[in-house]
């Protein structure tokens, strides 16, 4: 007998919700490893707020955060571009609207992951950032293509196609609420 005319029955088939969604199913295992990945991703947006917004003296200077009149986007927009997009984005320092669009953007993304709500627009918000950050210094610096910022933009689609929020997150939850049930893009 050949193992190519076996067939695998022991594989779930993806179950079918009342809406006509359906979501994979994976092992309970997978499902935790893929909550702590979603949890991880999403403090690491909210310590690029939480630290931009107070100046803590890691990426930012202490006494140069935004409540401190800082401008969160001014110094990488201003001086850390490189490549063909650099004239683009040496152009939006300044901006009345970058930095609040901006710190909106990872203070939004990063609750949306850390608490497994909305993971279709973090997603969709997350790839655009990640994105755009990728765009500002083209070529990558040790790959003539991919760098930290793609691999980020994979991962929080990813999370968002399994459904990570469901576990140890609030995203059966949120997923249950009127408003989130007649526009599911809100998942």
């Amino acid at each position: 007998m050949s193992t190519t005319s076996r067939q695998r029955h022991d594989l779930p088939v993806p179950a079918m919700e009342p809406d006509g969604d359906r979501h994979p199913i994976i092992t309970t295992a997978a499902g935790r490893a893929l909550a702590v990945l979603r949890i991880v991703v999403g403090l690491t947006f909210l310590w690029a707020f939480v630290d931009k917004l107070f100046g803590l003296g890691y990426a930012t200077k202490s006494g140069k955060g935004w409540i401190d009149g800082g401008d969160p986007t001014a110094g990488f927009l201003g001086k850390g571009t490189s490549g063909p997009f650099a004239d683009f984005y040496h152009t939006l320092v300044g901006d009345w609207w970058v930095s609040p669009l901006f710190m909106v953007g990872l203070a939004g993304i990063g609750l949306a992951l850390t608490f497994g709500i909305g993971m279709r627009i973090a997603a969709v918000a997350g790839t655009l950032l990640y994105l755009l950050m990728w765009s500002a210094n083209l070529p990558p610096e040790n790959n003539p293509v991919l760098d930290d910022h793609i691999v980020g933009a994979v991962t929080v689609i990813v999370l968002a196609l399994v459904a990570a929020g469901n576990v140890w997150g609030f995203g059966k939850w949120w997923s249950g609420l009127d408003f989130v049930r007649k526009y599911p893009w809100l998942r």
